[in-house]
């Protein structure tokens, strides 16, 4: 069969439909791709789960069977949107246990946007089912988790593509493919990252009753049972520990991630960081507001810093990296990139695309982040297209695997003072048995941690 080249304003329409260029760069697109309609299911139907899956809808007619979320009043919202926006109109069945949804359907592909300390069991679970994933980052709260996700994915032969999509941000894609893989940076010894944004909540919110349209049991699932305090939704279930991985493993996963895509890294040798609650002593907060850690790589260092309060290093890049060589430096973030060389050389800059114009809904879709939906689709398309083609997706599971655990290294290493150096083969701490039973959080009963 063959392919297709279509220019950025031209569109195809087939199975109902409508893809443009800004979403199909992905290689050996054939009608097979178009055709054929993936069964889905949404595991986590707040704000982030819906617009995973508006993003799927827009470049693929796919058949929305089910939605899952413990919040009835999500539940429904997604599933009128969804109604909505798929070609058949039909409105998904509604379910409030993810397993129950599991058992009763046969998925090609789920998609998981619940919190973190959801990720494993759930993506485990859905790929024994027999479904494809796409799984929000980071991938689990502790190592143990990630590695058994990867090896069931590995197992079961199930493509899975973590919500990493700068490897799928075009401006991004543009850097490296004009910076970094023709050399224009030189040697490259450091690399750093940052977050510098006013995201951690501290509140004091009292116990309250839990409304009756919540089951908050379900919601809290293997993690620590808290007194209820009010929704957790949006920022507030990340302000804790027992639910993430902090600012550390949020924000910075996506940077290291980035990094290690662009400059084709792996595990690094040691990781070692320092930090905690510095300044935003009040509330209830247990995530560090301040942080800094190193990953030590080969002649080379990957430094991540950040803060929650005070102001940022650079105004415009406060979620950044920046990869230093002896020929320039690359600056890059969600909305830009800048290569500044050393001497006489030309500089390259590029802006995000928005893509507006290819796909208007965008424009009044609730709390859209404009900036990210290319990306998205992208990605959609390149996890599709994956599976299509039985190879592994840009953003794969063991690539999520290795940026989420060492992340949640640091977070130890931090808790511990010391540098951590993992055996991801044996699954150690390298003399390091208090670092090593630390690799795997404790499940509250009855939920059995996944990692056997």
């Amino acid at each position: 069969m063959s392919t297709f080249n279509l220019n950025r304003r031209k569109f195809i329409q087939g199975a109902g439909a409508v893809l443009t260029l800004s979403a199909l760069q992905v290689k050996a697109l054939s009608f097979k791709d178009i055709v054929k309609k993936f069964r889905v299911g949404l595991i986590g139907a707040g704000w982030y789960g819906r617009s995973d899956l508006c993003r799927l809808i827009q470049v693929r007619d796919v058949d929305v069977v089910a939605i899952c979320d413990v919040d009835n009043h999500h539940l429904h919202e997604a599933g009128r949107l969804i109604s909505d926006r798929q070609v058949s109109k039909k409105v998904p069945k509604l379910y409030n246990d993810y397993r129950e949804m599991l058992a009763n359907h046969k998925f090609d592909l789920v998609l998981i946007a619940t919190p973190d300390h959801w990720h494993a069991r759930q993506a485990i679970d859905a790929i024994r089912s027999g479904a494809h994933l796409y799984l929000q980052k980071p991938i689990s709260v502790d190592v143990l988790e990630g590695d058994a996700i990867w090896r069931a994915a590995r197992k079961y032969n199930r493509k899975v593509q973590v919500g990493t999509q700068r490897r799928s941000t075009a401006h991004l894609v543009d850097a490296k493919n004009r910076v970094i893989d023709r050399g224009l940076l030189g040697k490259i010894s450091h690399v750093e990252m940052c977050c510098y944004y006013p995201m951690r909540k501290n509140g004091n919110p009292p116990a309250e009753a839990v409304p009756e349209f919540f089951d908050y049991e379900l919601w809290t699932g293997p993690a620590p049972l808290r007194a209820y305090d009010g929704l957790p939704h949006g920022s507030w279930w990340r302000t804790f520990m027992a639910y993430g991985n902090g600012i550390t493993g949020d924000m910075g996963m996506h940077m290291f991630d980035t990094v290690r895509w662009l400059l084709q890294l792996k595990w690094p040798k040691s990781v070692y960081a320092k930090g905690g609650i510095y300044v935003q002593k009040g509330g209830k907060s247990t995530i560090a507001d301040t942080q800094t850690a190193i990953f030590e790589y080969e002649d080379l260092n990957c430094v991540w810093q950040h803060r929650t309060w005070g102001s940022p290093v650079d105004p415009d890049y406060p979620w950044a990296f920046i990869i230093y060589g002896d020929k320039g430096t690359l600056k890059g973030s969600v909305m830009k990139y800048e290569f500044i060389p050393i001497g006489d050389g030309k500089s390259i800059r590029q802006d995000v695309i928005l893509e507006k114009e290819e796909f208007p809904e965008d424009l009044t879709e609730h709390r859209i982040e404009l900036h990210t939906a290319p990306a998205t689709r992208k990605h959609m398309l390149d996890l599709l297209s994956a599976i299509d083609n039985n190879r592994l997706p840009i953003a794969d599971i063991e690539e999520g695997y290795i940026s989420t655990a060492s992340c949640i290294l640091a977070n130890l290493s931090m808790q511990l003072n010391r540098p951590l150096v993992y055996d991801p083969t044996h699954k150690i701490c390298i003399g390091d048995p208090e670092a090593t039973r630390m690799l795997r959080r404790p499940y509250r009963s009855p939920w059995q941690h996944p990692y056997e």
